[in-house]
């Protein structure tokens, strides 16, 4: 049986579904990985602020991101414009100088998980304004902070599996 008509594992959607927001992301390859995690997960994609680059289809076809169509994608341009179009989102907040520990975060469906650009995070205005839903994800070795797309994957896959979704994966 050729391998691209094999049965790949599946489960069930979040519904609501967790909304991954990304604060003024800078890195193209970042963003890309994160898209497509967010369309093989059903979980929309949120862009916030002055992006470091084009989301336009040239540049995210040029970027080797030929699934970019499959995201459920939304644009903002503040996070005060993220908060008025999704309310309802309770806010959980991903910051390398966090004191909690992601495994604390009490991940429900419909969550916002948010995460801040690559090069110095979120701002600490936003950190202040939300200082209960701040949290991290420790390291052991010297390292200050993960990748993004690896943090947004980690995060992301333990919300899944807080909902008992993963639990009820098969084949189809």
């Amino acid at each position: 049986m050729a391998k691209d008509t094999l049965p790949r594992l599946r489960a069930p959607r979040v519904d609501p579904p967790f909304r991954i927001v990304l604060v003024e992301p800078e890195i193209p390859q970042n963003t890309g990985n994160i898209g497509r995690l967010a369309a093989a997960t059903a979980s929309p994609l949120h862009l916030v602020g002055r992006l470091g680059f084009r989301t336009d289809e040239r540049s995210v076809r040029r970027a080797g991101l030929d699934y970019w169509h499959l995201v459920d994608l939304e644009q903002h341009p503040s996070f005060d414009d993220f908060l008025a179009r999704h309310p309802a989102s309770r806010l959980r907040i991903f910051s390398s100088v966090a004191t909690a520990c992601y495994l604390d975060a009490d991940l429900r469906a419909g969550d916002a998980l948010v995460f801040g650009k690559e090069s110095t995070g979120l701002d600490q205005a936003l950190l202040d304004r939300f200082p209960g839903d701040v949290f991290g994800i420790p390291t052991i070795g010297a390292v200050r902070s993960l990748n993004l797309a690896n943090a947004v994957s980690i995060v992301l896959y333990e919300a899944l599996r807080c909902t008992g979704v993963l639990g009820h994966a098969a084949p189809g």
